[in-house]
């Protein structure tokens, strides 16, 4: 039974980090629709192409600051 008060802070870094892991995804994936959705049904290629790049850099940048 020691051994599983042991274990916890381990269980719960790993869950921290898999809970930040699968919001990285999602919010990627939003942006990636975005940008090709304003490209494609939108006709406005440049102003996907910002938002898709600028988009994944802004999550890239906020996500290794904040975790």
């Amino acid at each position: 039974m020691a051994e599983a008060k042991d274990d916890y802070p381990a269980h719960a870094a790993t869950y921290s980090a898999f809970s930040k892991l699968v919001t990285f995804t999602l919010l990627w994936i939003i942006v990636l629709l975005v940008a090709m959705a304003l490209g494609l049904i939108a006709h406005l290629p440049l102003l996907g192409l910002v938002v898709g790049v600028g988009g994944s850099i802004a999550l890239l940048i906020g996500f290794a600051v904040l975790g």
